[in-house]
């Protein structure tokens, strides 16, 4: 046997070999095994250079080098690297065609397309003010009643809506921010109406007719199509608008440094702080001389107003916006007692109230027994032996510092947290009732909250036990306003999750979500965190958690139905009525007792 060394490229070593039969040559990539022979038996050089030698022996060697990295590279253990942050809403729904979406996916184009909102007009450069819609122009109508004859308890009444813009021609286009109430001052009374857009300048708001005496309809602009136009506008291209600070500190040296969910720079200028369990995103801007690890606390950096001054003319209070449409006329609307043969309007409704006040109580529509905690004895027997978690914003805090100040043995125990995001725990040893408050994760749009206390609330979940006896309320919704809905879709499905994990080890334990309620509006606040930001938020939130064994406090329909104004942290009347829901969901009435006052 006898081998024919050739030249070839370096980095494909090749070899002739004579057949033993003499019926011509075999080749082949120079492996391990050629050299070990080449090793054992001896050689005919065909070639009288050496330079072929060697370029035959660094071929084996390179081979052999090549194949023990990968065998080492085999037995590594695979280590996963965090990529370069990718803004939200530039993420792909759908993986590659190739692969099977996931039912996040598949739930989160659903979960868009169900708050899509009505189109609204382009804005032209040289934008008119008397083109907008303007709600002293506007009017609505009380259509008559169908069939003719007295308005009756368990009848729907409809008005009609017209929308003209500041000279007087009616809109062509919806897209228009309506809100309507029926209500009656005398009774206390009032109930939230159903608005349908359509999509012409006109809309019907529509409404159950729930107790005798006169009733008033209010329908009020929120924002004209227009001014949607630039917040839709505003979401998509400036949906970081919002930004935040940390702290970093290591012995007397500090740095502050922005941070947010995206941050448009390169991986290695930024400190990565996506949460390990649930994925969430979190990033800073690396301090000059700290480390990462030096982050100590968070706060609310600011806010990017960036829009035209005429595009700013469309967010004025008591001019376009959050402003009552004058009735066309003023009929007086009276409602009868039910007669036995009356069919029920409210079964034609699209989609039924979830309640409505009487006497400034809130009486439930979805089979809810409310009872009414009016002395702290009988809201303390009812919580005797519970412990509640708080998870959320500011709105649910609320009910934190309602219970506090209503129930006597119920002591705060200070634990010199910050004012605003807690931690909070207050306890009433005599009755063995254990309440907490803790804010969401990031984005919050507090001020100074130690990093040590940014807990995403899925995680909190995960470290309760759950009993009988345990009570979790989530409200969690304001601060996500200006973020892309993606953000807000994957932080619901990540309480979902921890949820469901939650009712699967402890079924007994009572999960209540709190939903959004409408605000007073400043140009800050429409920018920031406009009642249209909070509307689609709150369907994302009752759809997000639909068929689980929660159950809802719906602080949007409380709000818009009672007569106090708007405000972002509703006014004690109505958090008493949320609380007694609270309650009432907690301490349950037998099903063949009705009982109100406690």
């Amino acid at each position: 046997m006898s081998f024919n060394i050739k030249a070839a490229p370096p980095s494909v070593p090749v070899w002739t070999r004579k057949s033993s039969t003499g019926a011509g040559t075999q080749q082949g990539p120079v492996d391990v095994a050629s050299c070990q022979t080449m090793k054992s038996k001896p050689l005919r050089i065909v070639s009288q250079t050496y330079g072929y030698v060697f370029l035959f022996l660094a071929g084996c060697l390179l081979t052999t080098l090549f194949n023990s990295q990968q065998v080492e590279s085999q037995n590594k253990p695979t280590t996963i690297s965090l990529a370069v942050p990718v803004k939200p809403d530039k993420l792909k729904t759908f993986p590659p065609s190739h692969q099977q979406p996931s039912k996040e996916a598949v739930e989160m184009d659903f979960l868009k397309n169900l708050i899509a909102w009505p189109s609204t007009p382009l804005l032209p450069i040289n934008l008119s003010w008397n083109d907008t819609s303007d709600p002293a122009h506007s009017s609505f109508t009380v259509l008559p009643k169908r069939g003719g004859g007295q308005w009756r308890v368990g009848d729907e009444l409809e008005v009609l809506i017209q929308i003209y813009n500041f000279q007087g021609k009616p809109k062509k286009s919806g897209g228009d921010v309506l809100l309507a109430r029926l209500h009656s001052p005398s009774l206390l009374a009032g109930v939230a109406g159903k608005v349908v857009d359509h999509l012409n300048g006109s809309y019907s708001a529509l409404f159950p007719l729930l107790w005798e005496g006169n009733v008033q309809v209010e329908v009020i602009l929120v924002h004209s199509s227009e001014a949607v136009t630039v917040l839709d506008f505003l979401s998509h291209s400036q949906p970081y608008r919002v930004y935040f600070q940390s702290l970093f500190r290591s012995g007397p040296l500090t740095e502050t440094t922005n941070c947010n969910i995206y941050i448009d720079a390169p991986q290695e200028q930024l400190c990565n702080y996506t949460d390990l369990y649930t994925g969430e995103p979190w990033f800073c801007y690396k301090p000059k001389k700290l480390s990462c690890d030096a982050r100590v606390t968070h706060t609310i950096g600011g806010f990017e107003k960036n829009i035209k001054p005429q595009e700013e003319m469309l967010f004025q209070s008591g001019i376009n916006m959050k402003v009552s449409i004058p009735l066309s006329s003023h009929p007086n609307i009276s409602v009868h007692p039910r007669v036995e043969d009356q069919i029920k309007g409210t079964n034609n409704m699209r989609k039924n109230p979830s309640g409505y006040y009487y006497h400034g109580v809130w009486r439930p529509l979805d089979g809810t027994k409310l009872q009414q905690f009016n002395s702290s004895k009988a809201a303390s027997q009812c919580l005797r032996g519970k412990v509640l978690h708080l998870f959320g914003d500011s709105t649910i805090r609320q009910w934190f510092e309602y219970l506090i100040s209503f129930l006597p043995d119920l002591k705060n125990f200070d634990i010199q947290s910050s004012k605003q995001a807690g931690p909070f725990i207050a306890l009433d040893y005599t009755n063995n009732i254990f309440l907490t408050y803790r804010c969401h994760g990031p984005p919050i749009r507090f001020a100074n909250v130690p990093v040590a206390q940014l807990r995403y609330i899925a995680n909190e979940l995960d470290h309760i036990d759950g009993s009988p006896n345990t009570v979790v309320a989530i409200g969690v919704w304001s601060h996500f306003s200006t973020f892309p809905v993606d953000v807000y879709i994957r932080r619901l499905q990540s309480i979902r999750k921890a949820v469901v994990r939650l009712l699967s080890r402890a079924p007994d334990t009572l999960v209540v979500i709190r939903t959004a309620n409408p605000k007073a509006l400043t140009v800050y606040e429409a920018l920031t965190n406009s009642d249209w930001y909070s509307i689609q938020r709150d369907k994302l939130l009752r759809e997000v958690f639909k068929g689980l064994n929660v159950h809802l406090v719906d602080a949007w329909e409380m709000g818009l139905a009672h007569h106090l104004p708007h405000n972002l942290h509703p006014q004690p009347p109505i958090i008493k009525n949320q609380v007694d829901v609270l309650l009432s969901y907690v301490c349950p009435l037998p099903t063949n007792q009705t009982k109100e006052n406690l």
